[in-house]
Parts: C-alpha cells; structure tokens; sequence
C-alpha cells in the first residue's frame, strides 16, 4: 500500500462513535450549515418508511442535526411515495425535476437531479433499502464535515453481510462476504488506477455525504457508475485528504442476482475507462445468458454511457443561487 494511503487511513478513518451527537450540534450551530438528507428510491415500500422514520426521530425531533428529508421517487409502481411521505419526508418525483432535459433510468441521475430540490450546504445520500437502519449512518458520516473544514466528502464503511448462512462462526466464514461487484471489480480497479483510493473499504458504497460545493462541481454518471465516478473526480479536484470514510457498523439490504451484479460492474468498469481515457468504447453493452426451451438465450443490455454535466453548470440551479 502507498505510503500516504497508510497516512491517510490512520487520520482520515474514524468511527461514528468518535463524534458524540452534541458535539455535531455544537459544530452544526457554530457553523449555521444546513443539511439535506436524500434517499433515492424505487419501488422501496418495505423499507424507505422505517429509514425516514429513524432519522426523522433521531436527527430532526430529539437533535436538530438534519434540516430536510427528500425521497426522489424515480417511478415507483408500489407506494414508495405514500410511505416515505407518511413517514415525514418531502417526496419529489424524478421527471419533475428540471423537466427540459429527459431523465433516463439510474441511480445517478436522480441523485444528479436532487442538487436542484434540496438546500443543505451539506449533502447526505442514503440508499432507500437498508434493514434495520440506525442513525448513524447519517450522523457518521456528517459528522467529520461539520467539524473538519478541510473534509469535502465522506463515505460510510461497514460489515455488508451476504447472508446468515455466512456469518455463522460454524460456516467458518468472516462477516463482510457482501459488495461481490465491489471486490470483483471495483476494488481491482482502483488499486491498479488509482492506488490513492486503495484504503476505502466501501467504496461503491450508497452511504456517503459532501459538501455542495463540492457535488455541484462533479460530472454524475447516470447509472450504476456514480459512486465510483464521484470518488474518482473528488479525488482529482480536491485531493485525498479532502476525503475520508467513517465506520458506521454493519450495512443490511436486499441482495441483486448475479446477472444484474453483472450489469453493475459493466456500468462501472464503463465509467472507470472513461475517467482513464476519454475515448469512445466499440461496444458499450453487456450481453448475458438465460436457459431457455431452446437452452442458452443471449440478453443484451446497453450499458450506461451518459453523464450529467456538473450542477453549476445548469441555468436553473445558477438562477436558483441568484434568487
């Protein structure tokens, strides 16, 4: 490992438990920042209530750390959006946001699209199906940028658990078994392109929160790649010690199967070589195999290609600053 990733993960790692809640609220008021708290969701009705719920009771009623909750609605076809708002967030729905350019499906475009309906000078993005959400996977992960002012973005780290079967001590396994696209594709990657990232342990990881003026300056990948897109760009436009990651526990969620991982790691390997060299790909698609009655049928999917320009270059959020 290089040198100055040693460096960086003993003075930029940190656990949620190294910044009590009252020392964020003092930093927070000394401060006068704001923060917004967004959770992008599709068809997320089991869990995007409970989230809401926990930080809405934590961070906004019993401390007053969070100052918004949004929930982007990218076309749920269950009652995401009736939950989340019983629940007591604002919910927006993707194709009202900034309706002259078209959405297009992906996790990046709706937390692209969210710099435009929220206000906080400190972003906070949360992914809507986690299990058994605890707070601090919020309070974690602001905490260093209210109190660190040279901190712009920071990610959550975590045990991702695959399954039951293996983080029994009789399996013989260790904790952690999840994120297979991470360590499979991501992990690889950034060690042999960009070794300064090598000491995140999650770095595809939905978790994470950062300063607006930071994000507003980031092209968003539209789809699957925007984790891996935004750390890399961080990187090259504010340095390694402008970011950090804090340990926030253990990180529960639904599962995807192997061939939608598949088509993870293609969107992110996608964004990878678009960051190594800005030339055009031959075939920026993904063909996978389904049994069939007839055996082995190909599927292609396109991979995700397009990105977002950065916020501030958008006439409307320019205008909205103005006002």
């Amino acid at each position: 490992m290089l040198e100055d990733v040693e460096r960086w993960l003993s003075t930029r790692s940190w656990a949620a438990r190294d910044r009590p809640l009252k020392k964020l609220i003092a930093a927070k008021r000394s401060s006068n920042a704001t923060v917004s708290v967004v959770l992008p969701a599709l068809n997320e009705e089991e869990t995007v209530g409970e989230i809401v719920a926990v930080i809405r009771r934590d961070l906004m009623l019993k401390a007053p750390l969070v100052d918004e909750i949004v929930v982007i609605d990218s076309g749920s076809t269950d009652r995401t959006s009736e939950v989340a708002a019983a629940a007591g967030a604002r919910v927006v729905h993707r194709d009202d946001i900034l309706p002259r350019i078209p959405a297009v499906p992906g996790k990046g475009e709706v937390l692209w699209r969210s710099l435009l309906v929220t206000s906080g000078d400190i972003v906070c993005f949360v992914d809507a199906d986690l299990k058994e959400f605890s707070s601090e996977f919020v309070s974690g992960i602001v905490g260093p940028l209210l109190t660190d002012p040279g901190v712009d973005l920071v990610k959550a780290m975590y045990d991702r658990p695959l399954g039951t079967e293996l983080n029994s001590l009789a399996s013989g396994r260790t904790a952690g078994q999840g994120g297979r696209v991470t360590e499979l594709m991501a992990r690889p990657l950034l060690n042999m392109h960009w070794p300064q990232l090598a000491g995140f342990v999650q770095p595809l990881g939905g978790e994470y929160a950062a300063r607006r003026s930071l994000l507003e300056q980031l092209p968003f990948p539209v789809g699957y790649g925007v984790e891996l897109g935004m750390l890399i760009d961080a990187l090259h436009l504010v340095g390694l010690d402008a970011l950090a990651q804090v340990d926030v526990g253990v990180r529960k969620h639904r599962h995807q199967d192997g061939q939608a991982l598949g088509r993870m790691a293609a969107a992110i390997y996608r964004t990878a070589q678009l960051r190594l060299a800005r030339g055009h790909l031959i075939r920026p698609s993904l063909t996978q195999f389904e049994r069939g009655e007839d055996g082995f049928e190909p599927r292609t999917y396109s991979v995700d290609t397009e990105e977002r320009p950065p916020m501030a270059e958008i006439a409307e959020y320019a205008g909205r600053k103005v006002a």
